[in-house]
């Protein structure tokens, strides 16, 4: 395959797929070799969100069905953390709806980190919407490792998903957290109606903040929310999504999020043949995710198919 400029990356759009399925594990085993780094979350406060994300369920603006409970105390978030290294995560998330932490919620979190850092063994990523530099590094301190905060989509596209805040605010924290030390987890959703170059730009701009780690969820148009009734992505143009990532990122973890079990179905694996090199177990926010075991045996499916 010729060489990849951002000029010439639309190309990819139309290259045939095996071609490109093979050129992206390429860089995948060149820039990462064979480690598949493993994710849980805690969903620790659900619901009631202010924000108008059209995506999402738990926006108090949208009509889905879920869950909605307050800030769980940090003995279940401890206990959900153990529950994480049980399944063989390597990194534990603690997930919050809301663009905005109280500071006693915040304090929950951090005295939260504080007892699994010196309880569990497990490394710590937060998910807790737009916080400030000093409230970052409160974090770090107790213990805080990485910081996750996706972009979604394309600056461009944005606006048409999220009317609540701006594109601006999510780079401004995702440069607080890069700024006090911590790794960033940052990614977003395809198959919202963003167009391919709209993720070219989102693959692009992830690499200019620097980002360590990139979710790609596949949306799950939920019942209630905008995105209900929008026909899902196929396989094929998620697989090379992930591939177009795998080649701009390189040196990153690409992980494969929500809906690869609706979008990939039987064919999981293909995802990672495609350069993806990390994954969710043991469920999403509002979602349910496949049996443990079963992502167990998938594991090990990647694990052959990296070795031939």
């Amino acid at each position: 395959m010729h060489c990849i400029t951002k000029d010439s990356l639309n190309s990819l759009i139309h290259e045939p797929l095996a071609e490109l399925i093979s050129y992206a594990n390429k860089v995948r085993q060149q820039h990462m070799g064979s480690e598949l780094e493993l994710c849980s979350i805690v969903n620790a406060k659900s619901g009631l969100c202010t924000e108008d994300c059209k995506f999402c369920a738990q926006s108090s603006r949208h009509k889905a069905e879920v869950s909605v409970y307050p800030l769980i105390d940090k003995g279940e978030i401890l206990a959900g953390a153990f529950r994480a290294k049980e399944v063989g995560a390597k990194k534990f998330g603690i997930v919050t709806s809301g663009n905005k932490l109280t500071d006693k919620e915040l304090d929950i979190i951090a005295q939260a980190v504080y007892d699994i850092k010196n309880k569990v063994g497990i490394s710590i990523c937060g998910s807790l919407g737009a916080l400030n530099k000093s409230e970052l590094k409160r974090l770090k301190e107790a213990g805080l490792t990485r910081y996750h905060h996706n972009i979604e989509t394309s600056p461009r596209y944005y606006s048409q998903i999220v009317s609540t805040h701006n594109f601006q605010e999510r780079i401004k924290t995702i440069k607080a957290a890069k700024s006090v030390g911590l790794q960033v987890c940052s990614g977003g959703i395809i198959g919202m109606g963003e167009s391919w170059q709209d993720r070219i730009d989102m693959a692009y701009l992830l690499k200019e903040l620097n980002v360590d780690s990139v979710p790609i969820n596949l949306l799950v148009p939920i019942k209630g929310t905008p995105m209900d009734g929008r026909r899902p992505i196929s396989c094929n143009d998620a697989i090379r999504t992930i591939c177009i990532f795998r080649i701009v990122l390189e040196n990153r973890i690409i992980k494969i999020a929500a809906g690869r079990e609706s979008v990939f179905k039987d064919f999981q694996g293909l995802g990672f043949m495609a350069g993806a090199n990390g994954m969710l177990i043991g469920g999403y926010l509002t979602l349910r995710g496949r049996d443990v075991e079963m992502d167990h045996k998938l594991i090990e499916e990647i694990k052959e198919i990296w070795k031939e």
